[in-house]
Parts: C-alpha cells; sequence; structure tokens
C-alpha cells in the first residue's frame, strides 16, 4: 500500500459538561497521541451535526498494538516473496500482508506494483514489453522473472509468487494473512476468484475466517463485494474515509485501515465508537510505521494494529 491523501471533516468544539470533549475529527495527524479525552461521533450527511457522546477513555498505557509484517519482514528480504514470508516467520511474526493481482491468463500472483518494473528484472527479460504491466503478462512469463536480485545478490534467483504458493508457504508456517486486492477495477471479478482459491487451499472454514484471515482493498466497491460474497469474512477499508461516513463503511467493513499520517486518537476513536457487520467494535491498524519513535506515537493513538516493514522495531517499542 502506499500513502493516500486522507479528508476527514471538520467539526466544531462544544461542551459536554463535566470534563468531556467532543470529538474533533480532522484531515492530518495534529494530535500528539497522548489525547486520552472523550469523543462524540459526527453525522453531517442530513445536513446536521449529531453528537453522540463517546466514553472517556481511562488514562493508562496503550495496549501492545498487532504488529503486521508489511509485504512480509520486506525490511531484510525482497518483498511479497516467501522469503520475506519466512524472514517474518524467523522473526517471531504470525501475521503478514500482501498485494494480490490477476495476470493475463488469469492466475492471481502476489506482487504490489501494478507494472514489473521495480521489483523484477522485467526490463531486461523482456525489453520490447513496455510498460511491463502484470496484467499483460502470462503467469508461466512471470514465473521466469528474478524477484529478488534487486534487493540484493542473496535473493537472486526469488520469483513471484502465485496467491496459492503464497497460501501454502503461509499455511506451513502457521501464519495469519492480512490480503490486500490490489487496483481491483483494472480486474474485474478479482473479489470472486480471490475466494474461490482462499476457498480451494482451505482458508474460508470457520477457523481461518475466524482467526486467520483479513481481505482489504483501497476500493470500497471492492470490499462491498467480499463483503456480499463471504458475510462471514472479516474485511478492511484501506483510507481514511470522513467521520460523518464511518457509520456508512461499518455496514461492509470490519476495519478502518489508514495512513498514520492522517489520523489522530480522537479520528480513533470516532473509528472505535461504531460496530461493524459483525457486531463487533470497528478496529484501526495504521500503515506503514517503521521507525520506533513514529510506533510509540502510533500506539498511543490506541490503535489495533500497526502495519510495518520491519516488524521487529515496531514490536521493541511498543511491546
Amino acid at each position: 500500500m502506499y500513502a493516500r491523501t486522507a479528508t476527514v471533516s471538520l467539526a466544531a468544539v462544544a461542551l459536554l459538561g463535566a470534563g468531556a470533549l467532543l470529538l474533533i475529527p480532522h484531515s492530518q495527524a495534529t494530535d500528539s497521541g497522548t489525547d486520552t479525552g472523550a469523543g462524540a461521533r459526527m453525522d453531517t450527511s442530513a445536513g446536521n451535526i449529531l453528537r453522540t457522546a463517546v466514553s472517556k477513555r481511562a488514562v493508562q498505557p496503550p495496549v501492545a498494538p498487532t504488529v503486521f509484517a508489511h509485504r512480509g519482514a520486506s525490511a531484510y528480504a525482497p518483498e511479497n516473496t516467501l522469503a520475506a514470508v519466512d524472514r517474518a516467520g524467523r522473526l517471531g511474526f504470525t501475521w503478514v500482508e500482501n498485494d494480490v493481482q490477476r495476470t493475463r491468463d488469469g492466475v492471481l500472483v502476489v506482487i504490489h506494483d501494478t507494472d514489473l518494473k521495480r521489483t523484477t528484472d522485467a526490463e531486461k527479460v523482456f525489453p520490447k514489453r513496455a510498460p511491463w504491466a502484470v496484467k499483460d503478462f502470462t503467469a508461466a512469463e512471470i514465473a521466469r522473472l528474478d524477484a529478488g536480485s534487486w534487493f540484493g545478490a542473496r535473493y537472486t534467483g526469488t520469483r513471484v509468487p502465485t496467491l496459492k504458493q503464497y497460501l501454502d508457504r503461509i499455511g506451513h508456517n502457521h501464519q495469519n494473512l492480512l490480503l490486500e486486492i490490489k487496483s481491483p477495477r483494472m480486474y474485474p471479478g478479482i473479489e470472486r476468484e480471490t475466494l474461490q482459491v482462499l476457498s480451494r487451499k482451505g482458508w474460508l472454514d470457520p477457523a481461518h475466517v475466524r482467526n486467520r484471515l483479513v481481505i482489504q482493498s483501497f476500493g470500497a466497491g471492492s470490499i462491498k463485494k467480499v463483503h456480499q460474497q463471504r458475510p462471514d469474512v472479516t474485511t478492511g477499508f484501506l483510507g481514511t474515509p470522513k467521520v460523518a461516513d464511518l457509520k456508512a463503511y461499518a455496514a461492509f467493513t470490519d476495519q478502518i485501515n489508514p495512513s498514520y499520517s492522517s489520523i489522530s486518537a480522537r479520528y480513533v476513536a470516532a473509528v472505535h465508537a461504531l460496530k461493524g457487520p459483525h457486531g463487533r467494535k470497528l478496529r484501526v491498524n495504521t500503515w506503514t510505521v517503521d521507525d520506533a519513535a513514529t510506533a510509540v506515537k502510533a500506539n498511543r493513538l490506541h490503535v489495533d494494529g500497526i502495519i510495518t516493514n520491519a516488524p521487529d522495531v515496531v514490536r521493541g517499542a511498543t511491546g
């Protein structure tokens, strides 16, 4: 995932009484993360501001967040490869995040960019195939590419995994999956295809669905499709919706997963004030936090999870 500009509506401050404060949603993280005051949800859908009190949090140290290894332990091994997954496992991390796209012949592969240039040698192997879009290559062609030497010589020959190969590896490693459907508008039907692969590999049984799988996307429509097709699956929306819109998102997603630079403690409180489609409090997993100081600040916002390229650094700062 890459950072996107977040837009969060502004609302006026008013007193609830006896030391409680209304939530002030805002577009950038201006809060130091030490604000533990109460908030109120703002609903401007009908042109009115409806204030609903959110219970004041007790002043206490934040609970250690869940740490997600972003594209595997991608600070230490080439991103979205089996090597990165294995490195996360050796570091002791259960949750890994990945990105899923579709080849020209309909195979789901794990890669972040919509083109092959940055993380493979596609320009060298296929010099006349510019712009080297993932969707323009077959799975067999992508399997020929070196997806590791750009990161370091020791990873020369590392391949772009298919989603099936990736699921096999994290299953072997006893890891859990935060799966991102990448650029869904480029791949009509990818939601159903992703669910089909997950089902065939045993990832949609009750144990996996309950504890080991989250599907997320920047595309709200994509997440709605996943929820409609498999309402039991936990879903996450990547981004920072306006506070006034959070209730609508809560109808189809269990998580709001924003860029760290776009949130405050009050925004997190507004998300937590709502319940998702499974009747549980909406969660917040923020990204991409790679240094200790920022990890501490993110934890003070009371986020539920931190997505990071350097999971050991975040664990050391927050655990």
